[in-house]
């Protein structure tokens, strides 16, 4: 029975979840169980392309990309698919109308990184970020108002600001790694031989204006999404504080991370926060 395929595939996507990311399989399990594993079939698509770009040095990453992205193709057309990912995210794709546009943006993207290595205007920055996080996060918007187009668009502004900020926390907690091992600079007029506080801090001030907009958003999220965008947001700030404390030298010769600890007592911190109704 296809029921139990699709809830092998469901438990695929899951699982990359809790693999690749215990941070966002922490704030994911604070989403209502009625839209929980609609987000782990959209992180499980979205980061199978990005492992495909960042991580499989050792074979050739274009022609894995192409059957990839000819196997999406063919999971949306079909509403089913023999990878278990992709047959998960088919499902959810259909079940709230994700626009087509917003898979293609992304897919545009992971592409840019088999060959793009530095992006030197604004305009190209921006144009990456909308489709490697903006449409993401759009994507996830979806499903957090259950498909109401008029709810949508009134946090559509608010989520894109929030995906930007996620974004570019990554580009800074990571520089080392992109810039070593994958000959990669995202930030446009920077540097990064030589990264300056001045540089850091436009960073920064850009990334905090970024957040400023998608806070505004998490407060008018519906009930069974806000807890949980909520802890992920308060992860990405808790990492952009110590970005932020960390000499911009440093921050190119290390990785900043959280600490399990840290991110289970802002858990409890996020916790009393939303039942105190102080969002």
């Amino acid at each position: 029975m296809k029921a139990i395929f699709d809830t092998v595939s469901h438990q695929c996507s899951k699982t990359v979840t809790q693999s690749y990311s215990t941070s966002f399989s922490l704030a994911t399990k604070m989403l209502s169980n009625s839209i929980r594993q609609d987000i782990y079939n959209i992180y499980g698509f979205v980061r199978f392309a990005d492992e495909i770009v960042d991580s499989f040095h050792d074979y050739d990453k274009e022609l894995l990309f192409n059957n990839f992205t000819h196997d999406l193709e063919l999971a949306l057309v079909q509403k089913i698919s023999l990878n278990p990912i992709l047959n998960s995210f088919q499902e959810t794709y259909h079940r709230y109308n994700i626009d087509k546009s917003l898979v293609d943006a992304f897919m545009k993207s992971m592409r840019l990184d088999l060959h793009k290595n530095n992006y030197l205007t604004e305009s190209e920055y921006k144009e990456y970020i909308y489709g490697s996080a903006d449409v993401v996060g759009l994507m996830c918007l979806k499903v957090f108002v259950k498909g109401n187009k008029e709810k949508y668009d009134s946090l559509k502004d608010s989520a894109m600001s929030l995906g930007s900020a996620f974004q570019k926390v990554n580009f800074l907690r990571d520089l080392k790694a992109d810039f070593e091992d994958l000959s990669r600079t995202y930030f446009p007029n920077t540097d990064l031989n030589h990264l300056d506080e001045t540089s850091k801090k436009n960073i920064i001030d850009d990334i905090e204006s970024d957040f400023s907009k998608g806070l505004q958003g998490i407060k008018n999220l519906p009930i069974e999404a806000k807890f949980g965008v909520f802890m992920a947001y308060r992860y990405y700030s808790q990492l952009l504080k110590k970005l932020k404390k960390t000499p911009a030298l440093e921050i190119k010769s290390t990785r900043i991370r959280v600490p399990n600890y840290k991110k289970f007592e802002l858990l409890t911190r996020s916790y009393v926060k939303y039942q105190l109704n102080l969002l």
